[in-house]
């Protein structure tokens, strides 16, 4: 099993030895390197061949060692969605950083300490009062901020429309505040609601017509905008012109999910991560099978809930990954999951003795990822644990 200065050896009974997947304790996170190199070459070659640059989002992996099979020869730039993940990737030697989420006050204080370490670290606002507060806590710390205007393209979440007033506003507020305007960032979230090649084609070209008009708009007053950022997973991989915008940024195409499985992104043989479990008991009178992850080892999130297949809380694979037909997580408790056949199947529920070993594709690769301390890499169907790579948490 290999090794390296950002891997550990997870202490749990029975993981320590580990060197298979069949020894391994459950409930466990694996993470099949292939696919996630697969992944991560499809995003990378599609933005190329449009000329933009990739700002991956790290909120997802939330880990060096898989930022390190986007940039395998030296640091470039990333996204983040806490200050914890800027200070970690920081101290790995990135200093190309957009944090992502918009920033509070008390936040702002924090992000200029790395500002003052020379990292490059761009932050998001779409008011006076955040532009007011994070060009005092640049003063304060000795340096000058950067930020983005945050546009909202599709009603999904904050900023500010293109047309907006307040838009002019906010750019002059920061450059009352002496905060540098990096550009602007808008992310089509409701991407996610959709499931049509057609519909994702005409979102992401929605989302790049409304970043390019905020930047226009900004332009036309006289203001700097070098950096229009758009991206969601979905419109990444279904931009058709990219014209006027200069990055785009993409989170859990790295492992991809059951979500954007039913958006129509990907494959379930493209899911790079899945939950190791095992199964601890039967009840045949309902059709249950109960293992040994619950929403504890799954998380909570029915993102697919909402779409055309529900698949509870993940769908059910053999220890090599292969997909059983119509087994899925239907319901979940802290600690135990129960498989079952998806309803009205009509395929018979397979043989799975107590101690059988079973991987659960997730909903949500982040949320679910967020719920284990580590890795455990293999490669493809094979069962050879070839490393343990951390995950950083908290905020």
């Amino acid at each position: 099993m290999t090794t390296g200065s950002d891997e550990v050896a997870v202490q749990a009974a029975g993981s320590l030895e580990a060197d298979t997947v069949r020894s391994l304790a459950t409930p466990a996170l694996l993470l099949d390197r292939e696919r996630l190199d697969r992944n991560i070459g499809r995003l990378r070659d599609r933005t190329a061949a449009h000329g933009v640059v990739l700002r991956p989002h790290l909120k997802t992996a939330k880990s060096i060692d898989v930022a390190r099979r986007a940039y395998p020869d030296e640091p470039g730039p990333i996204t983040v969605s806490t200050l914890a993940e800027a200070e970690y990737f920081a101290a790995h030697g990135f200093t190309d950083i957009t944090y992502g989420v918009g920033i509070s006050p008390a936040a702002a204080a924090r992000a200029m300490l790395l500002r003052r370490s020379g990292v490059d670290l761009k932050l998001l606002l779409d008011s006076p009062e955040q532009a007011q507060a994070l060009g005092q806590a640049a003063r304060d710390a000795g340096v000058t901020a950067r930020a983005f205007i945050e546009i909202d393209c599709d009603g999904h979440r904050g900023g500010l429309t293109p047309r907006d007033p307040k838009l002019l506003d906010v750019a002059a507020s920061m450059a009352a505040a002496g905060v540098g305007l990096a550009g602007i960032l808008t992310h089509a979230g409701e991407s996610y609601a959709l499931h049509t090649p057609d519909a994702l084609v005409a979102a992401a070209e929605h989302e790049r017509t409304e970043a390019v008009a905020a930047a226009d708009s900004l332009r036309a007053a006289g203001h700097d905008c070098s950096i229009v950022s758009a991206g969601s997973t979905p419109t990444a991989h279904f931009a058709e012109d990219l014209a006027g915008v200069t990055e785009l940024r993409a989170g859990v195409y790295m492992f991809f999910d059951l979500v954007m499985h039913g958006v129509g992104v990907c494959r379930t043989d493209d899911i790079a991560i899945s939950v190791l479990a095992t199964v601890i008991g039967t009840k045949p009178e309902k059709g249950w099978i109960l293992v040994d992850a619950g929403w504890m080892a799954l998380s909570r999130d029915r993102g697919t809930a909402a779409q055309k297949v529900d698949q509870g809380y993940g769908l059910v694979c053999d220890i090599e990954g292969r997909v059983y037909n119509d087994l899925i997580v239907p319901s979940a408790s802290q600690e135990h999951g129960i498989l079952a056949m998806r309803p009205g199947s009509g395929r018979p529920l397979p043989d799975l003795p107590i101690g059988s070993k079973v991987r659960i594709l997730p909903n949500h690769a982040c949320a679910t990822a967020s719920q284990h301390e580590v890795y455990h890499v293999v490669s493809g169907n094979g069962g050879a644990i070839e490393a343990r790579w951390p995950r950083i948490r908290g905020w």
